[in-house]
């Protein structure tokens, strides 16, 4: 008797001294009935189960019974990782990862299908494909999702035989590519953020310039909603506001406004210089002529030659007379030059010693 058999057959006692006790109780039987029921329950159910054993006893003992092996379980999945899928910019693709599950159809097919995964990963793989060569790498994580929501229904592949899905999908970029695309998206920023500014300050140009300066009365308007209708303040700056608008223009004050410019109207142009033509080098000028040279010059026109003996003399007594007046410079360059001597051994004819009395002139 197996396991099984006996739990039946305690069952059965149980139910049945139950229901004989309950019968027992309401009829009233004697006391002798006890004993009857007890070797009723007892004995009843073992009998019972032992002859519905016996009917169905297998003639080959449980001991004898071959172990057979388990048939094993077909596999209907695939992990794929690092995929790569093409985005719709060139030079950036995706890495694609899930696990594949498939199912047969049940549709017959002519060839017999030797490799069930390969089928499945590839359905997987142009499904992947469609949606992702749509989609920009920057949005990687976004794509991740509805990649997550397409792939999860079961479908059939191009062969009819499969039903194919896959779940735990992934897509991520190359680490530098994701670089490459955070110093894009940086640069595009920094672009709109310089445009945007470059815009407003053309804006303000053109404001100031077209609108506010445009002449002296729409400064003076301008200025006086500015200042919160301060007249006395704006009649003041009179002047300034049509310089500042005169100045923007490039166009001189109008005279009208001339007697509150501070500073007095710019003088009339002045003439026109006359062209001369270019001359591509100046020569230098020459040095003024110095002391010696005019000596020189007094020399050669009185006829005095180089080999005179009395020139060095005259030139001598040059060099004391220039001396004596403060020009020791000028007095030193005739000596070098005339080689004149300090002072001179011999008076020259017509000058007068030391010891002699000055000529006397004769009148006529």
């Amino acid at each position: 008797m197996t396991s099984g058999h006996k739990t039946v057959t305690v069952f059965l006692t149980i139910i049945c001294g139950l229901l004989l006790a309950v019968v027992d109780l309401i009829a009233h039987w004697p006391s002798w009935t006890w004993a009857a029921v007890a070797v009723l329950v007892v004995g009843a159910p073992p009998l019972v189960a032992r002859v519905a054993t016996g009917r169905r006893a297998n003639p080959v003992p449980l001991d004898l019974l071959p172990h057979l092996p388990v048939a094993p379980v077909e596999r209907r999945d695939q992990r794929v990782s690092q995929v790569v899928l093409p985005s719709c910019w060139e030079d950036y693709d995706f890495r694609f990862s899930a696990t594949v599950r498939w199912c047969p159809s049940g549709k017959s097919v002519d060839r017999p299908i030797l490799n069930p995964a390969g089928l499945a990963v590839e359905a997987i793989m142009a499904r992947a494909c469609a949606i992702t060569g749509k989609r920009e790498p920057t949005r990687s994580s976004l794509v991740q999702h509805e990649l997550n929501g397409l792939l999860g229904r079961m479908e059939r592949d191009e062969t009819g035989f499969l039903h194919v899905m896959a779940e735990g999908v992934t897509l991520t970029l190359a680490e530098h590519d994701q670089e490459r695309l955070d110093k894009l998206s940086a640069v595009r920023k920094d672009k709109a953020v310089w445009e945007h500014e470059r815009k407003y300050e053309q804006s303000r140009r053109e404001y100031l310039g077209e609108d506010v300066l445009k002449d002296t009365g729409s400064a003076v308007v301008w200025w006086l909603a500015k200042n919160d209708d301060h007249i006395e303040k704006t009649v003041g700056d009179l002047g300034l506001l049509a310089q500042l608008s005169s100045a923007a223009q490039n166009e001189q004050v109008p005279e009208r406004f001339h007697h509150l410019v501070p500073m007095p109207p710019p003088a009339h142009p002045a003439p026109e210089q006359p062209e001369f033509p270019e001359v591509h080098e100046t020569a230098p000028a020459p040095p003024p002529p110095t002391g010696a040279d005019l000596i020189a010059a007094f020399l050669a026109t009185e006829g005095i030659a180089d080999d005179d003996p009395e020139r060095a003399l005259l030139v001598g007594r040059m060099a004391d007379a220039v001396a004596a007046c403060g020009r020791l410079e000028t007095a030193d360059e005739l000596r070098r030059r005339f080689d004149a001597p300090d002072t001179p051994d011999t008076p020259l004819d017509g000058d007068v010693g030391p010891d002699q009395d000055p000529p006397e002139w004769e009148d006529g």
